[in-house]
């Protein structure tokens, strides 16, 4: 049976709100989360007190200069591993990184690029006990030009880096926008996936019936194939946040819950 537990993304979740981040908090943990993503500095020790665990931070920004640029390697690696330090540090269990605009490179030419940026991360993250993840984004809306904007071209990055240590962040909103298939590209790489996003496809909201992602059979083939990492929403909610997480979460949870 499925070991995963379920988080939310601070940023998310309070987008265009004014909130009281303890209380918020707690209302996120009355809703069911277990753990929270990208949440201030500030409020960890609020989020430890209230039982939920720090799940990832965010490893470098902005998101468009990325590791596919050789130019950038050595001042990304020195913010990455003040980032992995944190993280050991605060009890923050996973980095974010990404791969970059592509800027005209080839696929070829960034791939190399991310393996010889992130490889020599791996053993900072391993003997801190922190997990990098790369990010699948879509470069069709959101993050446009970004390169590793497909399940395939990440999939290479961490196959070819081959450290426990890098796993792929696989984001069902962003893949469903670039490439759809969702359970099979699923079942054919989750060996090589850290964690998975959600948020509804188009307009990254609720996870209900005015999106196309079928969110139970998602859940369902992750615990078939025994996912054992977190499940994070990363949608912006309509409406009440508790409610959104709060039905979000039921898509996941065990059918015996």
């Amino acid at each position: 049976m499925s070991g995963f537990r379920q988080s939310f993304a601070w940023w998310s979740f309070t987008a265009g709100r004014e909130v009281d981040g303890p209380q918020f908090l707690g209302q996120m943990v009355e809703a069911g989360a277990q753990g929270v993503e990208m949440l201030p500095e500030v409020l960890w020790p609020v989020a430890r007190d209230l039982g939920l665990s720090l799940v990832t931070l965010t490893g470098h920004q902005p998101l468009e200069i990325g590791f596919n640029d050789r130019a950038h390697h050595l001042a990304l690696q020195a913010t990455v591993r003040e980032s992995i330090a944190k993280a050991a540090a605060g009890g923050v269990e996973k980095v974010i990184v990404f791969s970059g605009n592509r800027e005209g490179r080839s696929d070829e030419a960034g791939l190399a690029a991310t393996i010889e940026g992130l490889t020599p991360l791996t053993k900072v993250a391993e003997d801190a006990g922190v997990m990098l993840l790369l990010e699948l984004l879509n470069s069709k809306v959101d993050h446009p030009d970004q390169q590793c904007d497909h399940t395939a071209w990440g999939a290479q990055v961490v196959s070819a880096v081959n450290s426990p240590a890098l796993r792929l962040l696989y984001d069902a909103y962003h893949m469903q926008l670039m490439e759809g298939d969702l359970l099979r590209t699923i079942r054919a790489n989750l060996p090589l996936i850290g964690h998975v996003h959600t948020g509804g496809a188009p307009g990254r909201r609720d996870l209900d019936d005015r999106q196309e992602i079928n969110w139970p059979a998602v859940a369902g083939l992750l615990r078939h194939l025994e996912y054992d990492a977190w499940v994070g929403h990363e949608f912006i909610p309509r409406d009440d946040p508790a409610a959104a997480l709060r039905q979000a979460i039921g898509h996941f949870r065990t059918p015996d819950a």
